[in-house]
């Protein structure tokens, strides 16, 4: 049997769209997705023992006589879609809204008393960690204890919140016990580990099975090899066939011959568990809209070329669903008080009445806060701050968290 040195590996997921190795040690280790045919593997160095008499017999290429490949490992395609798929239980508003100048969507944060804390967070729209949300691209469960489903097109994800977990797109599905064991199907390839060190794999008409004892097999349809973990094994393939007794001899194609017993198969890694859901901490989503992008200089009429901005933003609105939105104006601190808390009032009910005549059917609100709520500085060291004040004119739509 072939002496080579085994090589040792561990178990290693990268979830940054390499593969995973479930395997102990081997001499021979196969390409993710494949295996590789056993008579190309990489012969040993030696005959291990075969007898003179026995020099002529037929060998399989590329080995001495009496020696043949061992059962290859095999491995698990890439499975950073596991630990990604938390992900998808998010989801944003950017995307809906679009990117346009002068606005931002951000995560919305609220203090002890529920009163929102302006310019901070990405919004999850789960408010206390958990809740549902139903949009155009499909439905997501948060149940706040690390635990959820996505349903968003094709894709269906389940985490069970104890490292277990499914995923099927109607091409590939994945089962995670959470105990070491899983499978894995997709059209081409199929997987199964049983978290015992034991496991399957099959791609076309090649088989391997790891038995998780030492012993295995693996067959290709013309050549089938297997090995008994007790050091005993046989080789069959159309031209020659070997039988390995484990305790220093052999038989090829019927002629005796010496040969070292061979290699126990390793035993395999465990599949890798499924990251849990973090509870989602935040009271809703803030739309921001810089006043340059809705309106002139110290005015409260809506410009019109932020007709593309508000059809967005009316869009967005209906395509949530989202009960209810609050939306607010702010003013820099340039001017009195009094007049900048009536521009800032006037400025948020203007966009009100825009987005109920693009049909918003929510509930709508306005308020102004002048310039009592900044999200920055005015002054620097007493020199004014034209760049914050630019920030602090501002529209914000705030749509708090909502669900079941």
């Amino acid at each position: 049997m072939n002496r080579t040195r085994p090589l040792h590996l561990s178990v290693t997921l990268v979830v940054a769209g390499t593969i995973v190795l479930l395997s102990g040690c081997s001499a021979q280790v196969v390409a993710a997705g494949s295996a590789a045919p056993p008579a190309s593997a990489t012969p040993s160095a030696s005959a291990t023992g075969a007898t003179a008499a026995a020099v002529d017999a037929p060998t399989v290429a590329g080995y001495p006589v009496g020696e043949f490949p061992p059962v290859p490992l095999f491995q698990l395609p890439d499975l950073a879609l596991l630990d990604g798929s938390a992900s998808a239980f998010t989801i944003d508003l950017t995307a809906r809204v679009g990117d346009h100048p002068g606005l931002t969507v951000a995560p919305a944060h609220c203090d002890a008393s529920g009163a929102v804390v302006s310019g901070a967070g990405s919004a999850y729209l789960y408010g206390d960690g958990s809740g549902t949300y139903t949009g155009p691209d499909g439905t997501v469960q948060n149940f706040r204890d690390g635990s959820g489903t996505t349903v968003i097109g094709d894709v269906t994800i389940q985490n069970f919140g104890d490292g277990s977990g499914t995923y099927a797109d109607g091409a590939t599905t994945i089962q995670n016990f959470g105990d070491g064991s899983g499978t894995y199907v997709d059209p081409e390839l199929a997987v199964q580990i049983f978290g015992d060190g034991s496991g399957n794999w099959t791609r076309g008409d090649v088989t391997i099975q790891n038995f998780g004892d030492g012993s295995g097999t693996y067959a290709d349809g013309t050549t089938r090899i297997q090995n008994f973990g007790d050091g005993s094994g046989t080789y069959t393939d159309p031209g020659i066939t070997i039988q390995n007794f484990g305790d220093g001899t052999g038989v090829v194609d019927g002629t005796p011959v010496e040969v070292a017993p061979i290699a126990t198969v390793p035993v395999l890694g465990v599949f890798p568990t499924l990251a849990t859901l973090a509870p989602l901490a935040s009271c809703g989503t803030t739309i921001t809209l810089s006043d340059g992008v809705l309106f002139d200089f110290d005015q409260a009429v809506v410009r019109s070329d932020a007709v593309p901005v508000l059809d967005a933003l009316a869009r967005a609105l209906g395509e949530t669903g989202a009960p209810q939105a609050v939306i607010s104006g702010h003013t820099d601190a340039i001017g009195s008080d009094d007049d900048n808390q009536e521009l800032s009032e006037r400025r948020a009910a203007a966009v009100v009445a825009a987005l109920r005549d693009r049909g918003v059917s929510g509930g709508l609100s306005a308020e102004g806060f002048g310039e009592s709520r900044p999200v920055a500085p005015d002054e620097i060291d007493g020199a004014d701050n034209p760049a914050g004040r630019q920030l602090n004119r501002r529209v914000e739509i705030f749509i708090p968290a909502f669900g079941a």
